[in-house]
């Protein structure tokens, strides 16, 4: 085995992904991972802290786009309209990663201790939101409120999303998330 392989991170996730789909998550262990992805223990440790960082990163791009897009929205944006450009500009994250977030998506709704981080995480990104508004000087409630509404909508169009073999873009989703959402606060 040669000391440097490439996306050894990227062939680390989908090795941990597939094993734990054929194995399950509690059966699979690190060495299994690391020898399917063709590397070693140390070379997983050197990515991920633990099996479980392999569905929750620590250092998130996502939370990094999110934040920073709400940030760089124009100063006349509405707090709901900075949340919605965030949530677009996420889409770029997701191409071509449906079936690892489909896979993702499976492994986590198997284990309940797994669905609790993954509150945890998406809490976390409605946190990074709502902080990002105030930083713009959006008062609370409407900050917490815009945030909070963001990633219900995010939630919704990823779920949709993931179950649509060969559909539309994450983007398309959550333009329609964002439409139905208006239509109920605007009671129609």
């Amino acid at each position: 085995m040669s000391r440097w392989e490439p996306n050894a991170r990227g062939r680390l996730e989908q090795a941990a992904l597939e094993l734990y789909g054929e194995r399950g998550f509690e059966q699979t262990t690190v060495k299994e991972i690391a020898k399917r992805a063709g590397l070693t223990e140390r070379t997983f440790f050197r990515h991920f802290a633990d099996k479980r960082e392999v569905l929750f990163p620590g250092d998130s791009p996502l939370r990094e786009l999110l934040v920073g897009t709400v940030a760089e929205a124009p100063a006349s944006a509405p707090p709901i309209d900075a949340v919605a450009a965030a949530l677009e500009a996420v889409s770029g994250l997701f191409q071509e990663r449906r079936e690892l977030a489909r896979q993702r998506q499976t492994v986590i709704a198997a284990h309940p201790e797994l669905q609790e981080r993954e509150l945890i995480k998406l809490a976390s990104l409605s946190s990074g939101l709502a902080e990002a508004l105030r930083l713009r000087g959006v008062t609370e409630p409407a900050a917490s409120l815009a945030a909070e509404a963001g990633m219900a909508v995010f939630r919704i169009a990823f779920a949709r999303w993931i179950t649509e073999d060969g559909g539309p873009d994450f983007s398309v989703f959550v333009h329609e998330s964002l439409d139905a959402l208006k239509a109920v606060t605007a009671g129609r």
